[in-house]
């Protein structure tokens, strides 16, 4: 269970105070695809960086399993990190590296070395993800929804409990982003991950996500069930973005 409450994240700068997010509540059953949805600016990825401690609330408090991550620091908090993985929309993979390298990075990381079984896991991984003939192939030689997965099959390398997606398919073209949501949802279904979905894609959401949560200006204004709220939307900007209202409204 992640429980995000009443988060606030204010940033300081010489022109005044930003507030990034504005009392904050989500809760995120074990398991579930939440669907965290906004237009450029609306505190999405802020969000999510407060989610694995990238950035640090400015109050407010994140339960994961029951545990305040807000308060972890040292072992604790890398342990943390290690259990929750992020996909991110430029893929984040080492160009100089091999598919099957930037796979087993994170195992290798910790020790400086590459433990015993780290290849045979990686090589799994990549299988996994429909890639295992890509495992000598460097990022340069891959598709944007080839990366994109070798970048997922990297995120299963520790075991998470959960997985965050800071916009994972806008990179991609539309059949990519198919193949990669329909990767996504295959891994929930076959492993139990949680998965914390951050897009501005209204079908992105509907593909996926069970429940979903929409942020205006750093407020959560709307979340529900995806297929209830979708039904029934009812704030402007949700509206708006199901192409049913006026972004003017």
């Amino acid at each position: 269970m992640i429980s995000i409450r009443n988060i606030c994240k204010v940033f300081d700068g010489k022109a005044g105070s930003t507030h990034a997010l504005r009392d904050v509540s989500i809760e995120v059953a074990d398991g579930d695809v939440y669907g965290i949805i906004g237009i450029s600016g609306a505190g999405k990825s802020t969000l999510v960086r407060c989610v694995n401690m990238l950035e640090r609330p400015t109050s407010g408090s994140i339960l994961v399993d029951g545990t305040d991550v807000c308060t972890l620091s040292g072992a604790a908090l890398r342990e943390y990190r290690h259990r929750t993985a992020m996909i991110f929309q430029g893929f984040g993979l080492l160009a100089q590296k091999t598919a099957l390298e930037n796979v087993c990075f994170p195992l290798r990381s910790g020790l400086g070395r590459m433990p015993e079984g780290a290849r045979e896991k990686g090589i799994e991984l990549l299988d996994r993800v429909g890639l295992a003939d890509k495992a000598d192939s460097y990022p340069a030689q891959l598709s944007g929804g080839q990366k994109q997965r070798v970048a997922i099959a990297r995120a299963l390398a520790c075991d998470p409990t959960t997985i965050l997606c800071d916009e994972a398919t806008s990179a991609l073209d539309p059949a990519s982003t198919i193949q990669v949501l329909d990767l996504l949802d295959r891994i929930n279904r076959e492993t139990g991950v949680t998965m914390l979905v951050i897009t501005h894609s209204m079908e992105v959401v509907e593909r996926i996500c069970k429940h979903v949560s929409v942020l205006v200006n750093g407020q959560v204004v709307e979340q529900g069930i995806t297929e209830e709220v979708f039904a029934n939307p009812q704030h402007s900007v949700t509206r708006a973005l199901l192409g049913r209202g006026d972004w003017n409204a």
